[in-house]
């Protein structure tokens, strides 16, 4: 499978691509600089591109820019992208002095993305950490992805499944990002307040 990471030269994108590296699957980093790109790719034998180039080429595009972003490079990237199935990772979050919180949003952060596109977006690893997912054994967790489209969420389980020794598994219909974008909160809570690496594995399942 050929991966597009739009947004990968940012922690959780270029994370991501190191540990795609040496797998199977080819890998676009994908920055709206060219340069920047071709040289975060260039340290793990990657390719480089600018977003609108590396999108064109793939069989999965990865939405992995800051959530404050991503609505924005999703307009932009619309036509580039056309009906290629398009992974959101992002949750857009709130910090304040009493803790992190979820979006008052009423709808996820991946379903207004997939309002702006053309083709289905699938949501997930919400719950893997940039610093755990780059390091140098595959986080020991589960990875959660949800969508309405069966071809786009499989390939995303695809994926996913090449990130974590743990499990991808199905989460539901693409309503589930709510929960899903909501969990990195729960999870940025408990490693501010345990000063921890958190990160899910699902008990009583086959």
């Amino acid at each position: 499978m050929r991966i597009a990471i739009v947004g990968g030269t940012g922690p959780f994108g270029r994370a991501m691509a190191t540990r795609l590296a040496g797998t199977e699957h080819e890998v676009v980093i994908g920055s709206r600089d060219a340069e920047r790109a071709a040289a975060a790719a260039a340290e793990i034998a990657a390719e480089g591109a600018a977003n609108e180039d590396a999108v064109r080429s793939a069989d999965l595009v990865v939405l992995a820019t800051k959530a404050e972003a991503a609505l924005e490079t999703a307009r932009d990237l619309r036509e580039a992208i056309g009906a290629t199935p398009v992974l959101s990772v992002a949750s857009e979050l709130h910090f304040g002095p009493d803790g992190v919180k979820p979006t008052p949003q009423a709808s996820s952060l991946a379903e207004r993305v997939d309002a702006e596109l053309h083709g289905p977006v699938v949501a997930g690893l919400h719950s893997l950490a940039a610093s755990t997912l780059g390091g140098g054994e595959a986080p020991e967790e589960d990875a959660f992805v949800c969508g309405d489209d069966a071809e786009a969420k499989a390939l995303a389980l695809e994926l996913a499944g090449a990130l974590v020794s743990g499990r991808a598994l199905d989460a539901g219909p693409l309503a589930s990002a709510r929960a899903l974008e909501g969990m990195t909160a729960v999870i940025v809570n408990l490693n501010k307040r345990y000063r921890g690496h958190a990160g899910i594995r699902v008990t009583g399942l086959p």
